[in-house]
């Protein structure tokens, strides 16, 4: 089927990539000449682990198109999905929806025959609704209907997520909507993926709801984390032990300085912002966010009481930038708090992040760039792991002590074993820093 997609961001871009893959046609549009270009030659705005390849196949396939006229790409499309940028305004941190709104005027001026318009954005609830309106009043005789089909893409694992997902869900109540939906996900639906029909406004909370659960864990195990340090008890340990219970699982239970990202930030303000629209205070949530904020600040603490409480004219090399691993977004990362801090309070700061680099120049000053993590780390001081990308987790430890100025390490993501660490003064998250991380656990093997 030929489907259109407004909008070549992640989400756009990462969606209409996967359609043609599953051999529909694709027509993408974007305002932006430069990046439409660009696009036509296989060249992706964005780092994401296998899509370049994937795109640059479906274009040599004639599977997807890409172009700046709206008309081309709704015109004798059976369904065409809105995936816009939704950034939190500042002033309130309500989703900006403008770009939702002027996407719908757009589509309504160029429906033709019977038209499925998907929300693919993240959206807050009641936005079908009012796109429904928007299309109305300015083409009445319009013959379409209006979904919400909210996207579950992780960073650095889209193509996946997308291709194996855990469910899809799709919020309508009209029948032929329903039909034009099944054949979008057919090769999923033959797979017997979970497909979930709700009402609109339903699928809509969905999103919200599952941004803002998965944040709570977060949050959660990284203040389980505190109290385990107080303790001499270990997060990890204690991550293992809850997530084998079946009503609780093991993801999103690593400890660590605090979630970014594109998603959580912006969705856990958002279904706030709702919660106060409609009445229902959302107190979990609200707590969440005050806590992941005031773990970020922390965080950059924890490096400077590692460092006798004085970093003044000390080298700090701090290695990953990025919010997570495998990708360059830099949104709301963790680092972004932490370098500042740590510079207001005199240390020089050297960094590396395998793609986030260029986008991180651009919002942090003063930070001297490197090509590698040995680079960063000649002659610091100490070292402090932000991002738990893999070529962080083999480092050649010998190396790294050899071109060091100081012995101290800060692990940020618990990707090395207290074992691991001779020769370091070595401080991570949730963790005793005297006893090995496994010490307990090789006690009880030996009786």
């Amino acid at each position: 089927m030929r489907i259109g997609m407004i909008g070549t961001g992640y989400v756009g871009l990462v969606s209409g990539t996967c359609f043609a893959e599953f051999g529909h046609t694709v027509i993408c549009v974007d305002k932006d000449e430069q990046k439409i270009e660009k696009l036509k030659k296989g060249e992706i705005p964005i780092y994401e682990p296998g899509l370049e390849a994937l795109l640059k196949r479906q274009i040599e396939a004639g599977r997807i198109s890409f172009t700046l006229d709206t008309a081309e790409a709704v015109k004798n499309s059976q369904a065409v999905f809105i995936a816009v940028g939704t950034p939190s305004r500042r002033y309130c941190r309500d989703a900006d929806l403008s770009f939702v709104h002027g996407a719908a005027k757009e589509i309504a001026e160029n429906l033709g025959g019977y038209t499925v318009v998907v929300n693919k954005s993240t959206v807050p609830v009641g936005t079908a609704r009012e796109v429904e309106q928007i299309i109305r009043e300015t083409n009445p005789a319009a013959d379409f209907d209006v979904a919400s089909n909210p996207e579950f893409l992780r960073e650095g694992a889209a193509i996946d997520d997308f291709m194996r997902p855990d469910r899809v869900v799709v919020g309508t109540s009209s029948p032929r909507a329903q039909d034009v939906m099944r054949e979008v996900y057919r090769p999923l639906y033959l797979n017997e993926t979970p497909i979930l029909f709700s009402r609109r406004e339903t699928a809509e909370v969905i999103k919200y709801a599952a941004n803002a659960f998965l944040a709570t864990k977060i949050t959660f195990i990284n203040e389980i984390a505190d109290l385990c340090e107080k303790v001499g008890a270990d997060v990890q340990q204690v991550a293992k032990g809850i997530g084998m219970d079946g009503r609780i699982g093991s993801k999103f239970l690593h400890a660590g300085p605090g979630y970014g990202g594109s998603c959580f930030p912006k969705d856990t303000q958002a279904l706030v912002r709702a919660g106060q629209k409609y009445a229902a205070p959302q107190r979990i949530v609200e707590t969440v966010i005050a806590a992941n904020e005031d773990r970020k600040a922390r965080m950059a603490d924890k490096v400077i009481a590692a460092m006798n409480d004085d970093v003044r004219g000390k080298k700090i090399a701090v290695l990953g930038v990025a919010f997570k691993p495998n990708t360059d977004d830099m949104r709301d990362s963790p680092a972004l708090t932490i370098i500042p801090v740590l510079q207001q309070a005199g240390a020089q700061i050297s960094a590396y992040d395998p793609e986030a680099m260029e986008v991180a120049k651009e919002l942090i000053d003063g930070v001297i760039w490197c090509k590698d993590s040995y680079e960063t780390v000649s002659d610091a001081d100490a070292v402090v792991i932000i991002t738990e990308w893999n070529q962080f987790r083999a480092l050649d430890l010998d190396r790294i002590k050899g071109v060091m100025k100081g012995n101290t390490l800060i692990d940020l993501r618990n990707i090395y074993k207290m074992t691991e660490m001779d020769g370091f003064r070595y401080f991570s998250i949730g963790r005793d820093d005297v006893l090995p991380e496994d010490s307990e656990e090789e006690a009880v093997a030996a009786q």
